[in-house]
């Protein structure tokens, strides 16, 4: 016993040994088993809270992974709403933009619509025009009309012409019987005489010549044939402007060879100041008449109204399709009308 006691001592050398009386042996052995079983109790607690601590570990980096995850996830959900809210300002404005297209594409439908019934009503009136021009009444009926019209006015134009014949003259024109008359006479140009359209033509077997002023070595006779002629062109004139239905810019006061013509203009030129003056004047202008004869006349007077007068001649030329051959060919541009109204394209065109 004293030899275990010692070996024990000799063990534990340096230690810090408690010394148990062998009295005490079972005692302190029963409290070192107890103390071991306790200690492996807690041992296994403490690998139980271990391991608990570990799945607690685990949990937690799981749930803080998911937690990243999540805050991820969120991060991504917001860019995600406000891309959302982007796209749906963009819908939003897309919708306006549909609204008002739909809005303007109504109002093209309904004007289309508006347009399409014009347009079948014009087409329809367009078909009955067809109709109409294909009937008995159509074009061609028209055109018939316009020939029978045409050749009655060329029948009526030729019995005018019959009754005053524009020729070209035979013989010694009246200007050179003037000009040695002249001549003779030994006063140059104080007579004045002028001869309109060459003195080649004539009306009725007389001259036209205009005179820029008497004297006293006039030939009163061809005055009075001119004058004559004149108020045969006059007559003539009016004739053919009632056939064609044409009112003349220029009416004539027909009295055979103291025949007039009228000019609507006003003789006296209103001033820009006085509006209300001006157009009372122009309301209440009578025209002027200027003779168509030298005879007790104004031989400027009488001079213009042959310019009027084939002006006159100048219009029913235009009407018909022809051109003047100047201001100063009266007879000339007479014949010109008598020509193209009696010729055969005048009925078809």
């Amino acid at each position: 016993m004293e030899s275990k006691k010692v070996a024990l001592c000799g063990d534990i050398q340096n230690q810090n040994v408690k010394v148990i009386q062998w009295e005490d042996y079972e005692q302190e052995l029963a409290r070192l088993c107890s103390l071991t079983s306790a200690l492996n109790e807690v041992k296994q607690k403490k690998l139980l809270v271990q391991q608990k601590l570990q799945s607690f570990i685990q949990v937690e980096e799981e749930s803080q992974s998911r937690l990243n995850e999540l805050d991820g996830m969120k991060e991504k959900l917001d860019s995600r709403k406000l891309v959302m809210g982007n796209m749906s300002m963009h819908s939003k404005v897309v919708k306006e933009k549909v609204k008002k297209q739909e809005e303007q594409l109504s109002n093209d439908i309904r004007s289309l619509l508006v347009a399409g019934t014009s347009l079948s009503a014009a087409n329809k009136r367009l078909q009955d025009g067809s109709r109409s021009l294909a009937g008995e009444r159509g074009y061609g009926h028209l055109r018939t009309l316009q020939r029978v019209l045409r050749t009655r006015q060329q029948y009526m134009v030729s019995q005018v012409h019959m009754l005053y014949p524009v020729r070209v003259a035979i013989g010694q024109a009246p200007e050179q019987e003037l000009e040695s008359f002249n001549n003779s006479a030994n006063l140059g140009n104080s007579a004045g005489a002028k001869l309109l359209d060459h003195g080649s033509l004539t009306i009725a077997g007389l001259h036209l010549t205009v005179f820029t002023k008497m004297s006293f070595f006039t030939d009163k006779k061809e005055v009075q044939r001119s004058a004559t002629a004149l108020g045969y062109v006059a007559h003539v004139l009016t004739l053919i402007a009632s056939y064609l239905h044409v009112p003349l810019r220029y009416p004539l006061r027909f009295g055979g060879s103291r025949s007039y013509i009228r000019d609507y203009a006003p003789s006296i030129e209103p001033s820009s100041s006085d509006s209300t003056s001006s157009s009372l004047v122009s309301a209440n202008s009578r025209p002027v008449e200027f003779p168509l004869f030298l005879e007790g006349q104004d031989s400027t007077r009488a001079a213009y109204a042959v310019f009027l007068l084939n002006k006159d001649i100048e219009q029913l030329l235009n009407y018909i399709g022809g051109r003047s051959l100047g201001p100063r060919h009266v007879l000339a541009n007479l014949k010109e009308l008598l020509r193209i109204i009696l010729s055969a394209e005048y009925i078809d065109t």
